[in-house]
């Protein structure tokens, strides 16, 4: 069976099954697309059907275009990887370690025993953690009556670390944090810098924190998973005036869109003539970059809106520089050293630079990590590699 004819049937049975309201896939060879296809609707029960171009909520996938964007300042000598982030950005100083809570449920805090630097940041090692994986991040936000990261106000990046930078790997704000980085760099609001340096360059021009009129126009709503397993339209988007410009998960893009950037990664930074990153910034930013310090799973909070999350339980994982790497193969064909993550609507993406194979799928689906979603995600991966063999 062709990858063609195999990959439709899969994606139209799970749109069948109810795994997705709808659903759009791609993967690429170092040669160009070896496969695409859209099933499903848009919105539950409307009639808009899901397409490539459809816009969807990048959530976490937004974190390896901000890191793209650092990189690029990294190369060009405004920004370095070892130097206090406070340099650029004083206000990160402020951040303390938590300690623990006093017998009045008030935060006892510390000052870190070093500075966060710009790789702490790109690899999630700073400290900082998001409340619905880390309970002393959630309590913290309680006592201080901090605003959600969700709500893009400035406010909620003054959460505290939950370790001294480099001690540990903690899923949390640390690329909300790399976005203010580069904005007092730049000069300019993230958006605007990610489009003239990143999104421009790589034709990404449905891709934004803000969703334009033609954006608007084909976007698919978030699903909810009830609790009979049925999938119901919600009303969910990220404020579009924000204070924050969510460098970590404030955009909305398409597949069509996000494979663009995947290629640009395959192709060691270069992409149908445009130069956007210098083969060794990708080749680093590739690389375990946390030593022995190894990606753990994430325990959820709000079960309503991520799953526990672990990708290829068992396997040693680690972080680059934006995505996170494999450091041994997994059982859908993945080769080690590949790279991956996803967003908590179930959008998901990989690289494999041993194989020269990438690839996007996207759905928009609650709770992040849904078992059908991932499922179809693994299911899909799997048959590109096994047409590939």
């Amino acid at each position: 069976m062709s990858l063609r004819q195999g990959a439709d049937e899969l994606l139209q049975r799970a749109i069948d099954a109810g795994d997705a309201a709808g659903v759009a896939a791609m993967a690429i060879d170092l040669n160009g697309t070896i496969y695409e296809g859209a099933f499903g609707k848009r919105v539950r029960g409307e009639d808009p059907p899901m397409q490539l171009d459809t816009v969807v909520w990048l959530a976490s996938m937004s974190k390896a275009l901000t890191s793209t964007g650092a990189m690029q300042l990294v190369e060009r000598g405004r920004l370095d990887l070892e130097s206090p982030v406070s340099r650029w950005l004083p206000e990160i100083a402020a951040a303390q370690v938590l300690e623990g809570f006093d017998a009045e449920g008030q935060p006892r805090t510390r000052p870190p025993q070093r500075p966060v630097a710009l790789r702490h940041l790109l690899t999630h090692t700073a400290g900082f953690g998001y409340g619905m994986y880390s309970a002393a991040t959630r309590q913290y936000q309680q006592v201080r009556e901090l605003p959600l990261i969700a709500t893009c106000q400035n406010a909620a990046l003054r959460t505290p670390l939950l370790f001294d930078p480099g001690e540990r790997w903690e899923y949390g704000i640390s690329t909300d944090w790399l976005g203010k980085v580069i904005e007092a760099t730049s000069g300019q609001r993230l958006g605007s810098y990610l489009e003239e340096n990143v999104f421009g360059p790589l034709g990404m021009h449905d891709t934004a924190f803000r969703i334009s009129a033609s954006m608007r126009e084909r976007l698919a709503k978030v699903h909810q998973r009830g609790s009979d397993g049925q999938l119901a339209p919600i009303d969910l988007e990220v404020p579009q005036q924000p204070e924050l410009e969510m460098g970590g998960s404030g955009l909305y893009g398409t597949a069509r869109n996000y494979l663009q950037f995947v290629r640009m990664i395959l192709q060691r930074g270069r992409l149908d003539g445009a130069r956007v990153l210098q083969a060794e910034t990708v080749e680093m930013m590739a690389r375990n970059q946390t030593g022995q310090v190894r990606v753990t799973p994430m325990r959820t909070l709000l079960p309503w809106f991520s799953n526990d999350l672990d990708f290829f339980p068992g396997l040693e994982k680690h972080f680059g520089f934006g995505f996170q790497v494999n450091a041994e193969a997994a059982p859908t064909g993945l080769t080690a050293g590949s790279l991956l993550w996803s967003g908590v609507a179930n959008t998901y993406f990989w690289i494999d630079p041993a194989r020269g194979i990438g690839g996007v799928l996207t759905m928009q689906v609650l709770p992040f990590a849904d078992p059908r979603a991932a499922a179809l995600f693994l299911d899909f991966q799997t048959m590109v590699y096994q047409a590939a063999a």
